[in-house]
């Protein structure tokens, strides 16, 4: 049990059964009236964002999330295994949990992982990873400076939008996040 002034973000709550997690938060003190908390709340396991209102002072329960860091081993079947890096564990994480960051997972690739009771919740994968185009059309010279862009598929097979003058076998930089070109690697 916490309460309301414990929030910070990335903490999880338990509310009604379902876990939240705390995306942003805001403490407000009217004029008139008593304090309160304003939240924004991300469900785990749907990815549901909503908006919620605690008065201040009052008790939230939160859950005990495990971020553990591990290490992606390989595909079985439907599931992906991943290895605990500290006690050498394996988990099966289920293609729901792991979701879009397929597209920019390779094997022995380290990511952390959110368990709750022994429950994979999501995995989160570092800010920019660093992948190998595999086909993408030839780049023609004289194309670096108008700003275009050409579609080029990454070695795990994802897709994404490269400048002109991109290679295939060109080893480039991808934010996680949105998937966009960061820069090509040395």
């Amino acid at each position: 049990m916490a309460t309301t002034n414990d929030l910070k973000n990335g903490l999880v709550l338990n509310i009604d059964g379902q876990l939240w997690a705390v995306v942003e938060f805001q403490h407000v003190k009217p004029g008139k009236g008593g304090a309160f908390v304003r939240t924004k709340l991300k469900n785990v396991l749907s990815g549901k964002v909503v908006d919620k209102t605690f008065n201040a002072g009052v008790k939230v329960e939160t859950a005990n999330v495990d971020k553990r860091d591990m290490q992606y081993l390989y595909r079985d079947g439907d599931d992906w295994v991943f290895m605990d890096t500290s006690s050498y564990d394996q988990i099966h994480i289920s293609n729901a949990v792991v979701g879009d960051n397929s597209r920019w997972l390779l094997e022995n690739q380290e990511a952390v992982v959110a368990v709750h009771e022994g429950n994979p919740l999501y995995i989160e994968l570092p800010a920019a990873v660093e992948l190998m185009i595999t086909y993408t059309e030839p780049g023609l010279q004289g194309d670096r400076a108008t700003g275009g862009t050409k579609p080029a598929t990454l070695e795990t097979g994802a897709e994404i939008q490269v400048p002109l003058f991109i290679e295939p076998d060109t080893k480039v930089k991808v934010d996680t996040r949105d998937g966009s070109y960061l820069g090509r690697v040395n």
